[in-house]
């Protein structure tokens, strides 16, 4: 008899896994041979499904498996009553897989996440769908399962979730050696309208964000458990709400202090934080040291065109230097495909990337994901291909926005974009490039107060990835033997206090480098595809 057939279906407690899909493997943002070379196996656990697992009720007894760093056993599903998946577009086609074969098992699934939320339709095989944010839905589905009910759809009115009700997520299911980072979110909304992200579709306009006690206690709950390191705060605009965030780094700023620093910070947020003094000093003082910013463009008329008009108000590169001067280094994203592009795209975005000296720049074709005002206006325009929000899982090397990009009907020619995203590619991630643009982040980083310490949380973990990170570079990679000596000297007599950040740079080029060359390798079979007559356009969605 199934575990599901027995009295703990009718008793009080549930056996509830929870399985957090795989990611497509091929990405700028899984950096695999990163987390090899410091002994991690991927970037960062599933914050949502903990939060989730923190909301089921307390008689509940929960397993978590995150299938991009342990295997899923039979035992796990024979032991499990319940299902709880979902995750974003990249982990579609795992999450897929994981609903049919827990109905081969006759397990009943519970699907949530963004990506079920976007694309319902795609998800109708699960038991159970959780749409929208969890908080005051998930309730609704626990009621109805305890009421013996085994389908049914559950959705959350628009951006009414409470975060200050969001409960301190289940770190204790975590394996913290398995991941670099750990994450937290503080808010959640974007206040500005890009045509192409999800974001507000998701979460709204208006940021919502947690109290300061809230968030403490996240900390501290991280803290209780041991954990020392990287804690990434994973809200898609950290300054959406400064007024909030205002009141609440200074605050951080006493926590970090009062336990000697055991955290270093990341995020990411918009790029009008180099606009605010006071606001970098803050970040600087509780232990921020990097931040993402979407800058998608340099050319004025696509950031206009694109509802991004927000970065037209500010030189980029200047921008990106105040904030190297608040000791804090810069992740950038950038996108290629947009309609009004010229063709000088491949110049200008390379050009930008090296005045402003983002060494980390992720650039990606455009993708019209499910719900946005981009891709509402191409299917108006009869140019949405018809599975444009369908993630293909047959092929494990597909990444998010590098090479299955322009699912759409493109306004330039589509071969003319693909050579311009390679060249661009190619182009930032040569070595001498890539290492160069640290040398110039090494020289400007100021680090000074919080973000001074030469070796921070954790010293004997630091040295260990330094020894790894030295070793790989010398011996592993002797390809980059030569540049990556030459700025570690040049930052030894520079700016000595900019060792670790450099020391990070250098090591996310152990996957960047090479996944760059696959990229390039994969953009130019696309090409040759069309330009031999080989590649059809799919079916477009009607033209409403």
């Amino acid at each position: 008899m199934h575990a599901s057939e027995g009295n703990s279906m009718t008793g009080p407690t549930c056996r509830a896994l929870l399985i957090y899909p795989r990611f497509n493997a091929g990405s700028f943002w899984n950096y695999r041979d990163t987390c090899e070379l410091i002994g991690a196996r991927y970037p960062a656990p599933p914050l949502g499904l903990i939060t989730v697992a923190a909301m089921l009720p307390q008689d509940w007894d929960i397993r978590l498996i995150d299938r991009n760093t342990d295997d899923l056993q039979d035992a796990d599903l024979d032991w499990a009553d319940l299902v709880l998946t979902g995750g974003m577009l990249p982990q579609q086609g795992d999450a897929l897989a994981l609903i049919r074969l827990c109905r081969e098992k006759s397990i009943p699934v519970v699907v949530g996440g963004p990506d079920a939320t976007s694309s319902p339709d795609i998800y109708a095989e699960a038991d159970f769908r959780v749409l929208g944010e969890a908080e005051g839905i998930l309730d609704r589905f626990v009621e109805a399962w305890r009421n013996g009910e085994r389908s049914g759809t559950f959705t959350a009115e628009k951006f009414k979730a409470d975060v200050t009700t969001s409960p301190v997520p289940r770190f204790d299911l975590l394996n913290f050696k398995h991941y670099v980072q750990i994450g937290v979110q503080f808010s959640r909304g974007c206040p500005f309208t890009c045509e192409f992200c999800d974001i507000i579709e998701l979460y709204g306009r208006k940021p919502r964000t947690k109290t300061n006690d809230q968030m403490l206690a996240e900390l501290s709950r991280l803290h209780e458990l041991g954990y020392r390191g990287h804690v990434d705060f994973v809200d898609d605009n950290l300054i959406g709400n400064k007024k909030a965030v205002k009141a609440f780094l200074p605050d951080l700023a006493r926590w970090q202090k009062e336990r000697n620093r055991p955290f270093e910070m990341s995020t990411e947020a918009s790029l009008n934080l180099a606009d605010d003094d006071e606001l970098l000093a803050q970040m600087q003082d509780a232990g921020f040291f990097s931040v993402f910013i979407g800058i998608e463009s340099p050319d004025p008329d696509v950031l206009v065109a694109t509802r991004k008009k927000q970065n037209t108000r500010r030189d980029i590169a200047k921008s990106v230097h105040r904030i190297y001067d608040a000791g804090i280094w810069v992740l950038a994203g950038f996108i290629v495909g947009f309609d009004e592009e010229s063709d000088k795209v491949a110049d200008e975005i390379s050009a930008l990337i090296e005045e402003a000296a983002i060494p980390v720049s992720m650039v990606g074709l455009l993708y019209a994901l499910p719900n946005t005002q981009l891709t509402r206006r191409l299917a108006r325009e009869g140019r949405l291909h018809a599975d444009f929000d369908v993630s293909d899982a047959s092929q494990d090397q597909m990444g998010d926005q590098c090479t299955s990009g322009l699912n759409f009907e493109t306004r330039r020619e589509r071969a003319r974009i693909l050579s311009d995203y390679r060249s661009i590619v190619e182009r930032i991630y040569a070595p001498e490039a890539y290492f160069g643009r640290v040398r110039k982040v090494a020289s400007m980083l100021d680090l000074k107060g919080a973000n001074g310490a030469i070796l921070g949380a954790g010293l004997w973990h630091d040295l260990q990835q330094f020894a790894r990170l030295m070793w790989s570079m010398t011996f592993r990679h002797p390809e980059y033997r030569g540049p990556f000596w030459r700025t570690l000297a040049f930052t030894a007599f520079r700016n000595f206090r900019a060792i670790k950040p450099v020391m990070m740079m250098l090591a996310l080029y152990v996957h960047l480098g090479p996944f760059s060359r696959f990229v390039v390798k994969q953009i130019d079979a696309q090409i040759e595809d069309i330009e031999r007559g080989r590649w059809t356009p799919p079916e477009l969605i009607a033209a409403e």
